[in-house]
């Protein structure tokens, strides 16, 4: 598992794909998972960065891991203390379309990642 922190700002959502991108090409994971990843990113990281009811000064956490050799798993943490409140996800407002594109492509956790599999990602020697 791979860890970065961001600031929670606006910018950071970019430097986040760059450094998922970075490192999907290290485990050499396939292209379309790496799309696929890299879109759900900017979307956690967007709402995160938005959305979040937390000071300025406090951050963004990214994780990413190649799990079983098949999946790719990303997660984006802000440090806003509540749960997120689940709403249905919609196109009929701009914040919805973010969520239609995450529930259409990431499954409900704990499920199969069908959306995420990748092909055995081989690992370098940093992780």
């Amino acid at each position: 598992m791979v860890e970065w922190t961001f600031p929670r700002h606006p910018r950071s959502v970019g430097r986040a794909r760059v450094a998922l991108l970075r490192q999907t090409y290290e485990w050499r994971v396939p292209d379309q998972t790496t799309e696929t990843a890299l879109l759900l990113l900017g979307e956690l990281a967007t709402n995160a960065c938005r959305h979040a009811d937390a000071p300025r000064d406090r951050h963004l956490l990214v994780a990413c891991a190649v799990l079983d050799d098949l999946t790719l798993r990303v997660e984006v943490s802000d440090a806003d203390p509540r749960l997120p409140t689940p709403r249905r996800a919609g196109p009929e407002d701009e914040s919805g379309r973010g969520l239609e594109l995450v529930a259409a492509l990431a499954p409900p956790p704990g499920a199969p990642t069908p959306g995420a599999r990748a092909a055995p990602a081989r690992r370098s020697g940093s992780n």
